[in-house]
């Protein structure tokens, strides 16, 4: 009798590995590793660029190309430099406030043209972006990203000033403006400005109250 553990051929078609969590199953013990990993939350594989980490090695791989590769796609605002002609044009959208593409549903603007798929699926109730840990789904995929540190505890974005770190990169914007005291958010009304949008929001109403 053949020993289960140990197939034959990778491509033999048989399956020996099987998880304890889900009972799925593998033709190669590597692949029963990686899978594994999904239950756990474990990442393992770190660049050594950034800190960010990473349930697989190919990943990662994908990942360091971010951080590589030629960016010949340079802002003549700012400066900043892209791999891409699309994610440029996108870019110069956030210095001239250029939104074309509008919500057929409730006439919201965006830059560009992927954020307004994923804002309509707060109007459909789709949710696509899905966690291969715990199987919750999300209408956006930042929150599906958001959500995932919840899991590991990761918190990817730093603070090139005091250091500290973040699991959202926004949550990092609006903590910079602490060092910087930009104030960016400001009232139509009385011109006061403010550090971050719910302030102003909050500050708005006392000018509504009746």
């Amino acid at each position: 009798m053949n020993d289960l553990r140990k197939p034959n051929k990778p491509d033999s078609g048989e399956r020996p590995y099987y998880c304890d969590n889900c009972g799925k199953s593998f033709s190669q013990s590597s692949h029963l590793t990686s899978h594994v990993r999904t239950h756990t939350g474990e990442k393992p594989f770190h660049c050594n660029i950034c800190g960010k980490s990473f349930s697989e090695n190919s990943n990662l791989a994908r990942h360091k190309h971010i951080h590589t590769r030629d960016k010949t796609y340079h802002c003549d605002v700012c400066g900043k430099s892209f791999s891409r002609s699309g994610s440029l044009t996108g870019h110069i959208d956030t210095h001239t406030g250029e939104k074309p593409f509008h919500c057929n549903i409730c006439g919201k603007s965006f830059s560009r043209n992927s954020q307004l798929t994923s804002h309509k699926f707060l109007h459909t109730g789709e949710k696509p972006y899905q966690c291969d840990i715990c199987g919750k789904s999300f209408s956006l995929n930042s929150d599906l990203t958001h959500h995932k540190h919840t899991h590991t505890g990761e918190k990817a974005y730093h603070c090139n000033i005091c250091g500290k770190s973040f699991s959202r990169n926004s949550d990092l914007t609006i903590h910079k403006r602490i060092h910087t005291r930009e104030k960016p958010y400001h009232c139509d009304v009385c011109g006061k400005s403010f550090s971050q949008k719910g302030h102003l929001c909050t500050h708005v109403s006392i000018h509504t109250q009746v």
